[in-house]
């Protein structure tokens, strides 16, 4: 079950203000209760692929840093152990 963002009480004053300050009030919609979904949550994998997704650049150049430095890494520790 997932928490509301906003509570009852939040939502009232945040109206008040409004009222107070001659702005228009906005049409609320009220949640009609917690409903069940038969959806399961997304897996790990498919969250992190739906933020590199959303963060490409910057996840590719993560990649490349990591793969560049464990090659280096690697070639280093080689080169010692010869």
């Amino acid at each position: 079950m997932t928490k509301p963002i906003l509570s009852t009480e939040s939502i009232e004053s945040m109206l008040e203000s409004i009222e107070s300050a001659g702005l228009e009030q906005p049409t609320v919609v009220p949640e009609s209760g917690p409903t069940e979904t038969t959806e399961p949550a997304p897996s790990y994998v498919k969250l992190a692929m739906r933020n590199m997704v959303r963060k490409g650049g910057k996840s590719l150049f993560h990649f490349f840093l990591t793969t560049t430095g464990l090659i280096g890494l690697f070639v280093g520790l080689a080169y010692l152990t010869r």
